[in-house]
């Protein structure tokens, strides 16, 4: 029971992080403590319940522990670098000003990014698997996703009521 509790404060607290980054007219400086917050939570949620979950012993824990903090750090960092190219690139867009330098510029370092991110993500979880049973790989691709699932409902949640666009139906289907 303080398990899920704690799940549900750490996941409200990220999604409050996570519905700052969507915002692309927040100042992004200001939103950084509250998000770097909510990371560290969910970093420790999942330290928390690594060992537990995937059945870990002590010594697979010890080994274990900086390798999914590099893993969960890399893609962060990935994800966030990613998202702030794109709305650069959606601003300049946006001011009608984007010379052609500039938007190509963006998209080398985005698609580098696309390339460079998914293969450390690769790198990493392959470091973390060969620690691993099959077991117990199995059980940390379901704890990632349970805690990205839980993470979505929640900001789901918290989000602003969004009018419906042209063409959606708003309520309850018939």
């Amino acid at each position: 029971m303080i398990s899920r509790l704690f799940l549900t404060l750490v996941l409200a607290l990220g999604a409050g992080g996570a519905r700052a980054l969507a915002q692309e007219d927040a100042p992004a400086a200001a939103d950084r403590p509250a998000r770097d917050e909510a990371f560290k939570m969910v970093d420790a949620y999942v330290m928390s319940n690594l060992q537990e979950s995937l059945g870990l012993d002590d010594a697979q824990f010890a080994k274990a522990i900086p390798l999914v903090k590099r893993l969960q750090g890399d893609r962060r960092t990935y994800i966030l670098d990613r998202t702030r190219m794109v709305r650069e690139m959606r601003r300049l867009l946006r001011q009608g000003g984007a010379s052609e330098t500039a938007v190509l510029d963006l998209l080398k370092q985005v698609k580098a990014l696309d390339v460079d991110g998914p293969a450390q993500t690769r790198k990493n979880l392959d470091a973390l698997d060969a620690l691993l049973t099959p077991l117990q790989q199995a059980k940390y691709r379901v704890l990632e996703m349970e805690v990205e699932q839980r993470m979505r409902e929640l900001m789901n949640r918290v989000r602003p009521r969004q009018a419906p666009r042209p063409g959606e139906r708003q309520g309850p289907r018939e």
